[in-house]
């Protein structure tokens, strides 16, 4: 009964996906828009006062140009920097930000008033505008002071390309901040029980990815999913309640040189490597560069890649 019950939930979940798809679908205004087929889309968190981290960014993993296109046609890999919009309607900030996406092309931008505070409300609507543009497997958001070899991330996750719900990330289990005035401090922490309590099971902000089915039900649910003080809390939170499979994967949190470095030359190269203690690469905009030298998949990593 329980296998049963379990099979009707997950089809009314499939249902409900189907259903909102189609709705994407047909919301065009000159008619039916197709959502382009694509393996990933990775949307890399940034924000206004980033810039020089973009451009790190751009001179390190992430492809340029006609070999950004390229990798979009020939590999199914969409990746955008995401950002949403200043408190103030066409500001110096905005204004900034549509010039540097004039010049590079590699932007997606959110219907979202950026602040630090609002990371959890900017997560979901990341997912849900690139449900409603890619259909993609996957859905990863990355911080843009990790250092991520695109090569590696696509074959990791081709090898979940069969399972319908899956969750994959570095998955941790930190300490419940009741004290004010830390840093992740958590507001609701009586909702975890008792003090020195632990959080769920979830996947480490840096970055984490999720498939198709569970990128379409925040998608459908966004406007009732519950924000938590941290992003990473909140979409573990989201996730807990379904049937989903957490794969814990430590390839996606190797360390800065020479961890990273050590597993490069073993040849276990890694998916991301960033720095624990500063929750990204330190001072990334200065050593991202030595972190890409270093542990890089190389030029051909990603199109080598059998997906």
């Amino acid at each position: 009964m329980k296998s049963l019950d379990k099979s009707v939930s997950m089809l009314q979940m499939e249902l409900a996906a189907t259903r909102s798809t189609q709705g994407m679908e047909s919301s065009s205004v000159d008619g039916p828009s197709t959502r382009k087929k694509v393996f990933m889309v990775i949307g890399i968190n940034t924000a206004f006062s980033s810039r020089k981290r973009r451009d790190s960014v751009r001179e390190t993993w992430m492809p340029q140009g006609e070999k950004l296109h390229k990798l979009e046609e020939e590999k199914g890999i969409v990746v955008r920097f995401m950002i949403g919009h200043s408190v103030t309607a066409n500001s110096i900030l905005d204004r900034a930000v549509d010039s540097e996406d004039a010049q590079h092309h590699d932007f997606l931008r959110l219907e979202h008033v950026e602040g630090y505070h609002e990371l959890s409300a900017k997560t979901k609507i990341f997912f849900s505008t690139a449900v409603a543009k890619w259909d993609a497997d996957f859905y990863i958001k990355v911080d843009d002071d990790v250092h991520v070899n695109l090569g590696q991330l696509a074959i990791t996750l081709s090898r979940y390309r069969s399972k319908p719900r899956v969750y994959i990330g570095c998955m941790k289990s930190g300490p419940v901040l009741s004290q004010k005035n830390v840093k992740y401090h958590e507001p609701e922490y009586w909702k975890f029980g008792e003090e020195r309590n632990k959080y769920f099971r979830h996947a480490t902000g840096q970055i984490y990815a999720i498939s198709k089915d569970l990128a379409t039900y925040i998608s459908i649910n966004q406007p009732i999913l519950h924000k938590y003080a941290n992003e990473d809390v909140s979409l573990g939170a989201w996730l807990i309640g379904l049937d989903v499979e957490h794969i814990d994967e430590r390839s996606m949190c190797c360390g800065t040189p020479p961890d990273c470095e050590w597993k490069a030359q073993a040849g276990n190269i890694c998916v991301a490597s960033f720095d624990w203690s500063c929750s990204g690469i330190c001072q990334s905009v200065e050593k991202i560069k030595s972190v890409h030298e270093k542990c890089g998949e190389g030029d051909d990593g990603v199109w080598g890649a059998l997906l």
